[in-house]
């Protein structure tokens, strides 16, 4: 089929949108691909849709090799069934919600395991209707505070979400992998690079859940993998509880004064100069540094919470809005300080000489929790409750205890693998897959049971497996473009060749018309730039920034039956016989 230039719905723009922060937000919106409507709301242009459909058909053909089936539910969906499941409330300011004229709750999708658990308790009894697998590729929608990056980060975009039903944990365990080994020949096929890495299940709970992370600096997730073959995003990482260690020896604890220490830095350097350990200097990994975060629930209410972490590390707040999901974290302001009583800013520690300070029963009645590497009979400076002083030789165990672990503290490279595979290095990625064990957790909100073979009824089992559709067309343009424009891959580009008739006189454009022909009966889908009165500059600009990865050029050569044949993605331009293109084309495939 031939699609004519000169006709096609397109403009293309010679600068930058103001907004663009990243490659593909600029090139896409350029070269006519997407427009945008709003903050993270685009529309998608001809071009725009014919690479997300070839992106959707190589999807569709590896969950057809899976075994599931296409289903397609709407976006506007009511509120009921996420209240069942907690997430009305437990996705906070994160979703769309509005009311119909009768005043009845809605919300814009930003997922549906409600519905699609739904669908099949309306459909499904019995456990010979089992296993099944669905799916669908259905736009979301999330209120993202700050959208960014073009299609990487929208609060309109299109995922393939896949859901599977078993009996039991055992077929759920093989309608993972069907997805899991799926998502692999998609992305190989797409040519992207992948690291499966472990993952926290955070709203979507479950007991098991995995990243498909593509390595990328502009990535907005930080994920470890270690040379043993260890991978996490930073989230799911977590540091094994320290052995508990011998502290007999070690003396009382005492209150020193450590006066203009505001920092850990400058606590260690007067802890040297005043307080030397007779066997090593002091360090920050020795001081024990207490963090206040305030917690805002679902229900609106704070909380005050301290973790306790060394003094060589920082907390990371996206791990903590893990950690203490679904509440919100935010480090504690002036204002909660001075309404919170017997916590001396800068110097706050756990105890003090007439009993605990932190913890639930202590005299502040604040939780208290500790970072796994706090293990009993480690020892530490930590603050002593007073004005510029600290407390030195503080045992964990004999003098001081947490109400439970919390691991928040910051990864960093060298820290070891929690499998003992070895040191871990830190890399930047994108999500573009994920895939959950849902287990039980929808179908016993939602009632989903079926009659197994003995006529008992039993719950359900499932899995949820999405990718982004939309974020992956963004990736793809990243990676696939130079200075010039967009050079997509094979697989996805909009057109198969492109076609530019460069010449001044008639000849070149007969010659061009008969070419185009001849690819249309030989099944390319070929865009023609038939475009009379634009100068072979434009033309050429066009087919650079526009992206199809073969540009046949028509022109002076014409009249001898001699056309240019370009590669785009390796610049390579060579001139051919007319009569070869559709042999070259071929064998360029």
């Amino acid at each position: 089929m031939t699609t004519r230039l000169s006709q096609l719905f397109l403009r293309t723009l010679r600068d930058d949108p103001a907004d663009a922060e990243v490659a593909s937000h600029r090139l896409l919106v350029r070269a006519g691909y997407i427009r945008r409507q709003a903050p993270g709301v685009f529309a998608w242009l001809p071009l725009g849709l014919k690479v997300r459909r070839r992106i959707e058909a190589v999807i569709r053909e590896e969950m057809a090799n899976a075994g599931a089936q296409e289903v397609h539910f709407p976006a506007l969906l009511p509120r009921e069934p996420y209240e069942a499941t907690g997430r009305w409330e437990e996705y906070g300011d994160g979703i769309f919600r509005l009311k119909d004229r009768r005043g009845a709750d809605y919300l814009l999708a930003p997922t549906h395991e409600e519905v699609f658990t739904l669908l099949v308790k309306d459909l499904y009894s019995s456990y010979k209707d089992l296993p099944l697998a669905i799916y669908q590729i259905q736009d979301k929608y999330r209120d993202e505070a700050r959208p960014r990056a073009g299609l990487l980060r929208g609060r309109e975009f299109s995922m393939k979400d896949a859901y599977s039903f078993d009996i039991d944990d055992a077929g759920l365990d093989a309608a993972y992998q069907a997805q899991r080994d799926a998502y692999e020949r998609i992305f190989t096929r797409l040519g992207l690079e992948y690291v499966i890495v472990q993952a926290d299940a955070g709203a979507m709970g479950g007991s098991r859940s995995e990243e498909f992370l593509h390595p990328t600096a502009i990535g907005e997730d930080t994920f470890v993998r270690s040379a043993g073959g260890y991978a996490a995003n930073v989230e799911a990482y977590r540091v094994p509880l320290a052995e508990p260690v011998d502290a007999a020896g070690e003396p009382a604890a005492a209150i020193h004064d450590s006066p203009e220490t505001p920092t850990i830095a400058t606590l260690v350097a007067l802890s040297n100069e005043r307080y030397p350990r007779a066997d090593r200097p002091w360090a920050a990994g020795d001081t024990l540094k207490n963090v206040v975060l305030r917690l805002t629930h679902l229900d609106g209410t704070r909380e005050l919470v301290v973790v306790g972490v060394p003094g060589d590390r920082e907390v990371d707040l996206k791990r903590a809005e893990v950690a203490f999901a679904p509440a919100t974290v935010d480090a504690a302001t002036d204002e909660d300080f001075a309404a919170a009583t017997g916590l001396v800013k800068g110097y706050i520690g756990p105890w003090s000489p007439s009993g605990p300070v932190l913890g639930e029963t202590s005299t502040t009645g604040i939780r208290y929790l500790l970072d796994p590497r706090v293990g009993d009979g480690t020892v530490w400076i930590t603050g002593a409750n007073e004005p510029e002083k600290h407390v030195y030789h503080l045992v964990a165990g004999r003098d001081f205890v947490g109400d439970g672990r919390v691991d928040i503290a910051e990864v960093r490279a060298g820290d070891p693998a929690p499998d003992g595979s070895g040191p871990v290095e830190l890399a930047r990625g994108m999500e573009i897959g994920h895939v959950f064990q849902l287990g039980r957790k929808y179908a016993e909100a939602l009632g989903l049971q079926v009659l197994d073979e003995n006529g008992k009824l039993v719950t359900v089992t499932m899995g949820s497996y999405g990718i982004g559709v939309t974020r992956i067309l963004a990736v793809i343009a990243e990676n696939a473009h130079d200075e010039k424009g967009l050079i997509w891959p094979r697989e996805v580009a909009p057109f198969d060749v492109h076609v530019v008739a460069a010449g001044r006189d008639e000849l070149a454009y007969t010659v061009a018309e008969s070419l185009v022909s001849e690819l249309d009966a030989a099944g390319f889908d070929t865009l023609y730039d038939d475009r009379p009165k634009v100068s072979p500059g434009v033309k050429f600009g066009d087919a650079e920034l526009i992206g199809v990865p073969l540009v046949v050029v028509v022109g002076r050569g014409a009249g001898e039956g001699v056309v240019e044949f370009w590669n785009r993605a390796t610049g390579e331009r060579s001139e051919i016989a007319l009569h070869e293109v559709v042999d070259r084309l071929r064998a360029t495939a």
